[in-house]
């Protein structure tokens, strides 16, 4: 072999082992139908609650109470699934009619997870 093959070779080999290490295995794992039910419904649960929580009135209503709207749509986006689904419950079980008692029960129930999960202590000043 001369001189000028082998160094060939080796420049062949070199490179096909820098490419190999530079491939990462792709990983992807095949999911259920009711994961992906779950995920885009848990996205929908929550583009309702943060649309309630946009309202004029919900918004004015939380302002008033000393929340900041914005640090009540960013714990919506973080509740957990059970969580999401006992608030929308909440909410299904409302009259329709934007009434004052469906926006107070709404304000109740995201002011109740707040204070829950430690965001706010609003309950504890009263």
């Amino acid at each position: 072999m001369s001189m000028r093959s082998r160094c060939s070779l080796v420049l062949l080999l070199s490179t096909a082992m820098f490419a190999a290490s530079i491939q990462q295995a792709a990983r992807a794992g095949v999911i259920t139908t009711q994961q992906y039910l779950s995920a885009v419904d848990r996205q929908q649960t929550i583009d309702r609650l943060q649309t309630a929580i946009a309202r004029d009135d919900v918004r004015n209503e939380l302002e008033r109470l000393g929340v900041d709207p914005a640090a009540a749509s960013e714990r919506v986006a973080a509740l957990t699934d059970d969580e999401l689904q006992v608030l929308a419950k909440d909410l299904d079980g409302q009259p329709a009619g934007g009434e004052i008692l469906a926006v107070l029960g709404i304000v109740f129930i995201v002011l109740l997870v707040l204070e829950l999960t430690g965001v706010i202590d609003i309950f504890k000043r009263i």
